[in-house]
């Protein structure tokens, strides 16, 4: 690399660049630009080729490519002088002093030749320089890389800097010999007056001393002129506080000056003055000498320095100790470590005072100071002994801090002594500001200051924990966290506070009641928007990503955060996490109470008892608790599902903004359903309403109005809750239930139930409609997260078409899980289902009250505003099929008076699956509609599409219901079935056989009985190749050979076959008129057709809400043969109601002893082929009913318009909802020639039912 960089330069430049890089370590060039490094060299030559005797170059350049020609990331400077000593430290330190630091240095000694005018002739070489003329001169040409500055005024500071150093430099270097001379000179003439001071002025000379400066006073202070030698020369340099003759005694006085060196080390330059006194003992004026003492200075022996040795014997004399003895070699030691420096200047009293107090230590682990004031009071030498092991930078440091505050000092120096010694010693020279003497302070406690700052932050917290336990615990609790705790933690908390976070984690160590424990600590003086939040965690750690996101949602903002972890001694774990939260404090009422309700706000929210939402801000910025806050989530939450427009994100904003009237919310709720309200409550209801009117009427905004009149309309619609019930541990239940009189709820979807409960809870969320005080209906686990309530309501007027087989009137429930496992793990996801159900089937019982002896029993801590309730029965559907018996052991549980009637299909019952009755049902219709075709599909083949898998119970037990079915296409969600020309004999038993397997799905399969063209297809695929055999049973353009998943399920549902069969969940099919949105099911809108494009020629609907009523009225007009989901399918409800009767009505004889439970149940099980029979008796004839009523249809069409019109005028029929035609529909119709279709019909004879149930029995015509 040198080679390169010297052959690019010109010829005169190479001389120069051969030894540039003589002295330089490899790795200080290696990887640098040889340009750059050229055009470095060429500088420093520019710089130096033309000079004159005694004169300094001095250039500091930040060199950049598009200006100079070359680069460095550094500060180049750059200097060419003569050479002489000192010249590299001197600079080098000056550096340091602007506080730079150096990245290279580069400083070869050239010998060289130049001519008059100062320009270079001639550069020698290494291997010349030893036979050089005396033409020649040596020169230090010195090139310095430091911190980059590019600020062109502070470049030029630097030079001008460099060159007064340079300056000082060579004129002590020019005056160093003279001044040597001085000093012989006046050693002489004090040998006859006082031989110590000859003395050591002779040894100052022998090479003892580096001489930077002398000058001469005379008696009255004044400079002789001429005798100014080295940096005095100029006065600028001139030795300040330097005493006078009056102030200063006949004797050498030895001391530190004010200013530090430019020359060789910045330390403070040493001063010897010496008097010049006459024969009469008069000073007739001093000698003034600068400068630093040599390194021998400081290695030679006490007893070789002169003045240094005398003090040494004296110290000695005063011990009487001899050399050789222990405490005398002790003593020596003493004295040959003691501080050089300190030597010149300390009396030999002073130094033996010191000397007793080190040596009576006795390497004793205790912190001894020892001060020396100078005769000038400038400065104070402080001298700390302390235990070794305590020697640190911190320690160091906070000394540092003492001693100049106490002192009032501008600055120290400090050299530290550590050896093996049990002893470390630190010496502070401190100094005093220009004009102030030192100050008399309090040694005692200097010291006890400087001994705490000595301690570790372990003892601090030792003695911390002695103060608060005890000796004996204290020292058992230091066995168990001496050591654990980090470094960040102890600069952050004093041992103090330490000693209180220690308790909170023994504490919650030794609780059973979990493993985590948090405070919010609110007193911070110095920023009173800033307070700290601390968690204490055992067990396992917790990570940030959990903990901010619930800090926030809490309406705080976190300004920072420290972590602490403990590795105890016995090897366990635990950790501290610190926060720093801000809020703002005028929005934060109640503010005394806050720590308490902020804290339990974060538990319940951490232990999963609450979510962790915008609404919990209302803890900090609405002062409530966070109960309180669950109850105004809850009821956020209904507004929702009931079709609120608003999102939760604005509600939560709109409740904040409003926290005035929601604290009358809740007020309002106190006074309608808080057991131990003392007041009248409908005096106080009343007034509390009035307030919020008031309050309401200066509400600016109108969706800030409509949305808190809704939630005082849904608090005053509340009749029931369990918020004041508790659980058996005391506390009060996390599960949220709202019994709810829905007609007094504005803007609710039509149909509006009887009754609503509504449960809310952080784990699962649910609803149960009624639409009369005796209804039934069964449970869904639902996944419409955002809609179930919509979903549940459209079910629920299936029901009620439903139920007009039985007596009980339509109900529906259903629940949703909110934090449930990855589906993928279906034993957790089913896990997780079933604790969501127990506590939905819990939360019912809550706010229903009991029989018990034939006498109405209320629910405990339940305020009711609504008349006597008890009859509440469930029953399973889509997800809780194996659900009942969990139904009905919560039921025996309480003593709930329905016993194991509560839910119908447990083990102790009618297993519709095993019955399959509800597909048995759907297949009375399906039969009727092949009949109708002149088909028999108990006998002849036929073309199936469905919906659904084998392990299902509608769509498995469905597809076994013939052996004449040849299943085409189904799918589910997880797959979809092709089989284009199915084996109809080994297709039904491959069905048969997955139906039996536990857990099955398409995938299981046998592949190899399926037809040509056919597979099983994942319904993640990204795209599936659609064979010719698919394209022709399917009735697909030949044009399409690949589609997605979606596609290709849209045309299993068009499917040219004789039958569509719906055995699973969703809904497919709509009508042309009717959005998606409309439907309410998101999760099939890529898939989903309308009723004009079935090419089926029926569909048997054993699902719930396949269809929509207008999609399969659309179909119907379009020539397909369907009814309802709630006449297909009402087999099982139908079942449902046989049991539940069976079972009140043989419980009685049960509880009356004349049977016993064990008969019961035999006689339960013996009944179940009669009970199938009845049901299917039900289904079939309801199937005639509507054939009759189809083949009638035209001529029955005004017929039929006037028991709508009836119906309509009763109020039990709202022909909006149910969607059947207006008057001039029908009009239309009549004019041609069509009635109603089959799913009109359908609906209009459950109608027909429903009045027929309200009438007299005493009435003939009944």
């Amino acid at each position: 690399l040198v080679e390169r960089v010297v052959e690019a330069l010109p010829t005169e430049v190479q001389s120069v660049a051969q030894q540039y890089f003589d002295l330089q370590s490899p790795e200080d060039i290696v990887g640098r630009d040889v340009a750059d490094l050229t055009q470095m060299i060429q500088s420093h030559f520019a710089l130096g080729q033309v000079r004159k005797p005694a004169v300094t170059h001095v250039s500091a350049t930040a060199p950049v490519k598009n200006r100079d020609g070359w680069y460095s990331p550094h500060t180049v400077i750059q200097i060419v002088t003569d050479d002489m000593p000192f010249l590299v430290d001197s600079v080098a330190a000056e550096i340091s002093r602007e506080h730079r630091s150096i990245h290279l240095v580069i400083h070869p000694i050239y010998m060289v030749k130049r001519d008059s005018s100062g320009r270079i002739v001639d550069v020698l070489t290494l291997g010349q320089q030893a036979n050089a003329a005396a033409d020649y001169h040596a020169e230090s040409w010195m090139c310095f890389e430091v911190d980059r500055e590019t600020d062109d005024s502070d470049l030029r500071r630097i030079e001008e800097n460099l060159a007064r150093v340079l300056s000082d430099v060579r004129a002590a270097v020019q005056d160093w010999n003279e001044m040597k001379a001085v000093a012989y000179a006046a050693s002489q003439v004090a040998a006859s007056l006082d031989p110590d001071s000859a003395t050591f002025l002779e040894w100052l000379a022998d090479d003892h001393f580096t001489f930077t400066g002398y000058d001469f006073v005379d008696a009255s202070g004044k400079l002789k002129p001429d005798t100014a030698l080295g940096i005095l020369r100029e006065r600028s340099n001139a030795i300040s506080s330097v005493p006078n003759t009056a102030e200063i005694a006949q004797k050498l006085l030895i001391t530190k000056g004010n200013n530090r060196s430019t020359i060789h080390h910045p330390v403070f330059l040493d001063c010897v003055v010496a008097p010049v006194v006459d024969n009469k003992g008069k000073v007739q004026g001093l000698h003034r000498f600068v400068g630093l003492y040599s390194s021998s200075a400081y290695t030679q022996s006490v007893f070789t320095i002169p003045v240094i040795n005398t003090k040494a014997s004296q110290v000695f004399e005063m011990f009487d100790f001899g050399t050789d003895s222990h405490s005398g070699k002790d003593l020596l030691q003493f004295l040959e470590t003691y501080p050089r420096d300190q030597l010149f200047q300390i009396s030999a009293n002073e130094l033996a005072e010191q000397a007793r107090g080190v040596l009576q230590l006795q390497e004793r682990r205790q912190v001894r100071l020892f001060a020396r004031t100078d005769v000038l009071e400038r400065f104070v030498s402080i001298l700390v002994y302390f235990p070794r092991d305590r020697y640190t930078t911190k320690v160091r440091l906070r000394m540092e801090s003492i001693l100049l505050e106490t002192f009032g000092a501008s600055s120290l120096d400090y050299t530290a002594r550590v050896t093996e010694s049990a002893l470390a010693r630190l010496h502070f020279d401190v100094r005093m500001p220009d004009g102030v003497k030192v100050p008399q302070v309090d040694l005692g406690q200097l010291e006890q200051a400087l001994a705490d700052a000595v301690k570790f932050w372990e003892d601090h917290f030792s003695g911390a924990l002695v103060d608060a336990f005890g000796e004996e615990e204290a020292l058992q609790l230091m066995r168990k966290w001496s050591g654990s705790f980090p470094e960040s933690f102890k600069e952050h908390v004093t041992a103090q506070d330490a000693v209180s976070h220690v308790m909170r984690l023994d504490e919650l160590e030794k609780s059973p009641a979990g493993d985590i424990s948090v405070a919010l600590n609110l007193a911070n003086e110095t920023d009173e928007g800033n307070r700290r939040f601390t968690i204490y965690r055992v067990g396992t750690p917790v990570t940030l990503s959990s903990v901010l996101p619930m800090l926030h949602d809490l309406g705080t903002e976190v300004i920072d955060e420290r972590a602490y972890e403990f590795v105890r001694n016995d090897q366990s774990v635990v950790w501290i996490y610190d926060f720093g939260i801000g809020f703002d404090e005028t929005s934060a009422p109640q503010l005394d109470s806050l720590p308490e309700r902020f804290c339990q706000a974060f538990l319940d929210t951490w232990l999963g008892n609450v979510d962790s939402d915008g609404f919990n801000a209302l803890v900090v910025h609405g002062g409530l608790t966070i109960r309180n806050v669950g109850l105004i989530r809850a009821y956020a939450a209904y507004l929702r599902q009931a079709g609120s427009p608003f999102s939760q994100g604005y509600l939560q904003q709109v409740l904040r903004a409003n926290v005035g009237i929601v604290q009358q919310l809740l007020a309002l709720f106190r006074a309608r359903f808080d057991p131990a309200f003392a007041g009248d409550r409908q005096e106080s209801q009343t007034q509390i309403v009035s307030d919020i009117d008031e309050a309401l009427n200066a509400v600016a905004s109108l969706d800030h109005d409509r949305i808190m009149r809704s939630s005082v309309a849904l608090v005053r619609a509340t009749i029931r809750t369990n918020a004041y019930q508790r659980l058996p541990n005391g506390e009060l239940n996390p599960v949220l239930v709202f019994k709810l009189n829905p007609r007094m709820v504005p803007d609710l979807p039509l149909p509006v139930p009887m009754f609503e409960i509504w449960v809310f809870s952080p784990r699962m969320e649910g609803i149960h409609l009624r639409f009369a005080p005796v209804a039934r209906g069964g449970l869904r686990w639902s996944d419409r997260l955002e809609d179930f309530r919509t979903e549940v309501l459209g079910l629920v007027k299936a029901q009620m078409v439903k139920n007009t087989v039985i007596v009980p009137s339509g109900a529906k429930g259903g629940f949703v899980v909110k934090r449930g496992p990855d589906p993928s793990d279906r034993d957790a996801w089913l896990a997780e289902g079933v604790a969501c159900y127990q506590m939905y089937i819990r939360a019912l019982l809550d706010v229903t009250d009991n029989l018990i002896d034939g006498n109405v029993v209320p629910p405990v801590d339940v305020v009711r505003h609504d008349s006597d309730d008890p009859y509440l029965v469930v029953a399973a559907d889509k997800g809780t099929a194996t659900f009942s018996d969990i139904a009905n052991a919560i039921s025996l549980e309480r003593g709930f008076w329905m016993g194991d009637a509560f839910a119908s299909g447990g083990s102790i019952g009618y297993d519709h699956k095993v019955m399959a009755i509800t597909a048995r049902g759907a297949w009375e219709s399906v039969k009727r509609h092949f009949r109708e075709l002149g088909v028999d599909c108990q006998s002849q083949d036929f073309t199936v599409v469905g919906i659904g898998d084998m392990s299902g119970d509608v769509f498995g037990n469905g597809m076994l219901l013939s052996e004449h079915i040849n299943l085409v296409a189904a799918f589910d969600h997880r797959h979809i079935f092709l089989d284009p020309q199915p084996n109809v004999a080994a297709s039904f038993k491959e069905r048969s056989r997955l139906f039996t397997l536990a857990r099955s799905s398409w995938e299981d399969y046998n592949t190899s009985i399926i037809s040509k063209g056919g597979a099983v297809f994942s319904r993640t695929a990204k795209s599936i190749d659609v064979t010719p055999q698919v394209r022709a049973v399917l009735g697909i353009d030949e044009a399409l050979t690949a589609m997605t998943p979606n596609e290709l399920i849209s045309h299993i549902l068009k499917a040219p076959v004789d039958l569509l069969w719906n055995g699973g969940i969703g809904t497919y099919i709509k009508s042309s008129t009717e959005t998606h949105a409309q439907v309410g099911d998101k999760a099939n809108d890529g898939l989903r057709i309308n009723g004009n494009e079935i090419r089926a020629r029926m569909v048997g609907e054993g699902g719930n809400l396949g269809c929509t009523q207008l999609g399969r009225i659309e179909a119907a007009r379009n020539g397909v043969k369907l009814n309802t989901d709630a006449i297909d399918n009402s087999a099982g409800v139908d079942t449902s109601d046989h049991e539940v009767n069976i079972k009140i009505l043989l419980n009685q004889v049960v509880a009356s002893g004349q049977l016993t439970m064990e008969s019961r149940n035999a006689l339960l099980s013996q009944m179940t082929q009669e009970v199938g029979n009845q049901v299917l008796r039900d289904n079939y004839l309801q199937n005639v009913i509507l054939e009759q009523a189809r083949t009638n249809a035209p001529e029955m069409l005004r017929v039929h318009q006037r028991l709508i019109n009836v119906l309509e005028d009763q109020g039990l029929l709202n022909r909006a909802v149910e969607y059947l035609p207006t008057d001039a529909a029908i009009d239309t119709l009549h004019v041609v020639g069509q009635g109603l279709t089959s799913p009109e019909l359908s609906v209009l004879m459950a109608y027909a039912k429903i009045d027929l149930q309200k009438s007299d029995p005493s009435d003939p015509l009944y």
